[in-house]
């Protein structure tokens, strides 16, 4: 079991381990909810990263990040389902490190 995460693996090289969020679904401004069959164009997803590779420079665990549904492997950990992402997959991370009045950007 990797101590530092909690999982019962320890990922390898630029592997992330990544929660689905289970309020991904498309929802209008009024809160109506829009099924997945009316999806007219390529549509990303948010995850919770639950584990990362020792490589991995940009995600910590616990950042949400914007992955392709595409490019996704699904694994079975203890009854609960993850997805096994490479660190190039991903095309955003909204951290929480990010301190108030702070824009996070780098310049």
């Amino acid at each position: 079991m990797d101590t530092v995460s909690g999982l019962p693996i320890q990922l390898l090289h630029d592997r992330l381990l990544v929660r689905e969020d289970p309020d991904s679904e498309r929802r209008s401004s009024g809160g109506i909810v829009i099924p997945a069959t009316a999806s007219v164009g390529h549509r990303l997803h948010w995850a919770e990263a639950v584990g990362v590779g020792p490589l991995v420079n940009a995600v910590q665990t616990g950042d949400r990040v914007l992955f392709d549904p595409a490019e996704k492997a699904e694994v079975d950990l203890n009854g609960t389902n993850y997805i096994l992402l490479r660190e190039r997959d991903i095309h955003a991370v909204a951290a929480k490190r990010v301190d108030d009045g702070e824009t996070g950007l780098y310049l």
